[in-house]
């Protein structure tokens, strides 16, 4: 029959669209804000800089390496190192950023921050929601309002969290393994020091000196003998 492939097609289409209005499946739309889809666990909208216990500054992550400033395409990362040390989340002195700004007006949402940091220090929020009426001092966020803490990153990334975090558990292992190894090699070495100390060796004698023989007994006779004679 002719045209019967366009009349199945349209009946197709009729059939999608009235089952669009009444079937669960079909619908798609949700009432933002009032109604919200679920964040899926590959989101990733700007960074965040990830901090270990209750203190978000001593906590932090971050040595201030300036890895992902200098790594950054769009150039929206600013940190200023610091010119002491002070002890992180593990009791061990560190460099810390006194400043660490994110430009989010400017942020691309790469995430070549979080692949070049050698720390676990900067990961991706999935929060989306940070419109302002103020476009340049709003969006520039300081790293009290980028430090959230590694239960937040766990709530949002479960699966990527926990990985990080048995890396670092491992790599904790291993770093303690080895300071234990070398402290103890040290130790060992300072008690065997005395003990293996060499015995000086006693001078030798003088050797003895031969004096020219004279007299008689020499059969030789010196030029101005010979002279004389």
């Amino acid at each position: 029959m002719l045209g019967e492939g366009i009349l199945r097609g349209l009946g197709e289409t009729a059939r999608n669209f009235a089952g669009s209005f009444v079937s669960a499946e079909r619908l798609t739309t949700i009432q933002y804000p009032e109604e919200r889809a679920p964040v899926i666990e590959a989101t990733r909208d700007f960074p965040f800089l990830v901090y270990d216990g209750g203190d978000w500054e001593a906590g932090l992550r971050c040595v201030a390496c300036q890895i992902c400033e200098k790594e950054c395409p769009p150039k929206c990362i600013y940190i200023v190192k610091s010119t002491d040390k002070k002890p992180d989340a593990l009791g061990k002195p560190q460099i810390y950023p006194t400043r660490f700004d994110i430009d989010i007006s400017v942020c691309m949402s790469c995430q070549i921050c979080v692949e070049v940091c050698p720390f676990e220090a900067i990961k991706m929020d999935t929060e989306f929601e940070l419109s302002t009426t103020d476009r340049f001092g709003g969006l520039l966020y300081d790293r009290k309002e980028l430090a959230k803490s590694n239960e937040y990153y766990h709530k949002i990334h479960p699966t990527e969290a926990a990985e990080v975090d048995a890396r670092l558990a491992e790599e904790k292992v291993k770093a303690e393994a080895k300071a234990k190894a070398a402290a103890a090699a040290a130790a060992a070495k300072a008690a065997a020091g005395p003990a293996a100390a060499p015995i000086a060796a006693k001078p030798a004698p003088p050797a003895a000196v031969t004096a020219p023989a004279t007299g008689p007994a020499s059969s030789e006779k010196s030029p101005q003998q010979e002279t004389k004679g």
